[in-house]
């Protein structure tokens, strides 16, 4: 639903922003949470973010909130102990006033890190970072590099963290869990696209055995389970104006699950000469010079603490995180198209085909790969 502009007001004030509220506008186009900048007034303004989180996506959203709140506690104590900014280096998350509060919410759960307001939203704030920027694409590899730093100073700042986060999303990376689902998808074949998918369909279940087995691994703790951010895309890193990183943003999706996750994820978005859906599939290929900047930006802060089974899986993982993805995009074709937003009738089928031949150009490269990470790893 839309809110007024005295709405937004009544919600912004529930929160400690310091000041009298001057303005709120959007912020960017709300894929998932809806976004807004807070601006306050007095002789020394400041802006903050209030996001309305998506409480269909993120259904434990009392449990996100204190996940963010636990992780960056722990990433300023980290910065502090650097001599570094923990209010430019750490998202600073916002509690609600005092007096703003029920009894009720005050026993709740992680209750003064949001809000819940009467139509069942919930909304959350965090301190603006001024002079901050940020990008859409890692086109160089000197970005590439710099965005492997970001993520690999993220996770070894956290490597010590060992309290359990809240699973905000149900299997999230999980490939069992997938293939659950897929078995489901295949059998209800709720579009009826099925017997014109064979060729797709065997692209999935060729690799089902080898990708279980890397998650296997996990599961007996042969590859430990770490703090994940679990969506590194470059546009969830905050960069300064001379473009060094400040701060890795985004945090609704931490969670607990194998860091090589993040390092697959980032290698599919990063190393992808092609868009995610691609129709030239000509242009789709694994960038090796992508992927040796990310690797060797990753493990100039990861090499010192990784076990000995996370680096000879990495490379893999940038297998296994396209590979889930091809999986998740064919499913939702298959289930006519109900999860991802699609321009066109067949783009969750374009997408498909995208992934698997980033996929082929992975498995074709793969010895290489394996070799830039052992050497950067030493």
């Amino acid at each position: 639903m839309n809110y007024t502009e005295e709405q937004m007001m009544e919600i912004a004030r529930k929160f400690d922003v310091g000041g009298s509220i001057s303005e709120i506008k959007p912020l960017g186009p709300g894929f998932i949470n809806d976004t807004f900048v807070i601006k306050t007034g007095g002789e020394h303004p400041v802006r903050y973010i209030l996001q309305r989180k998506n409480h269909i996506v993120f259904p434990d959203v009392p449990g996100m909130m204190n996940n963010i709140e636990m992780v960056t506690e722990h990433l300023k104590k980290k910065v502090v102990a650097e001599g570094g900014d923990p209010m430019r280096e750490v998202l600073t998350v916002t509690k609600r006033r005092p007096d703003s509060m029920s009894d009720e919410e005050r026993k709740a759960f992680a209750g003064d890190l949001y809000y819940k307001d009467e139509n069942g939203n919930y909304w959350a704030v965090c301190v603006f970072i001024e002079g901050s920027v940020t990008y859409e694409k890692a086109d160089t590899p000197a970005l590439a590099y710099k965005g492997g730093q970001g993520i690999g100073k993220f996770q070894a700042y956290l490597s010590d963290f060992t309290t359990p986060l809240a699973e905000t999303i149900k299997g999230f990376h999980n490939i069992r869990w997938r293939f659950e689902q897929w078995d489901e998808a295949i059998a209800r074949d709720a579009a009826g696209r099925v017997k014109d998918l064979s060729e797709e369909i065997g692209w999935v279940n060729s690799r089902r055995q080898e990708m279980l087995g890397f998650w296997t691994k996990v599961e007996d703790g042969t590859i430990p389970t770490r703090v994940t951010h679990n969506d590194t895309k470059i546009s969830n890193i905050l960069f300064d104006k001379e473009g060094e990183v400040l701060c890795v943003i985004d945090l609704d999706t931490c969670m607990s699950s194998t860091s090589l996750n993040d390092f697959g994820d980032a290698i599919r978005s990063y190393a992808n000469t092609g868009a995610e859906d691609e129709k030239d599939l000509g242009k789709v290929a694994l960038s090796l010079e992508m992927f040796e900047a990310y690797t060797k930006g990753y493990l100039s802060y990861r090499k010192g603490n990784l076990t000995d089974s996370e680096v000879e899986w990495l490379a893999f993982s940038a297998k296994y995180i396209t590979y889930e993805q091809l999986l998740r995009f064919l499913m939702d074709y298959i289930d006519g198209d109900k999860y991802y937003k699609i321009a066109y009738p067949e783009h969750n089928l374009v997408r498909t085909h995208a992934q698997n031949k980033l996929l082929c150009s992975m498995e074709e490269q793969y010895a290489e790969m394996k070799a830039v990470v052992d050497r950067y790893a030493k």
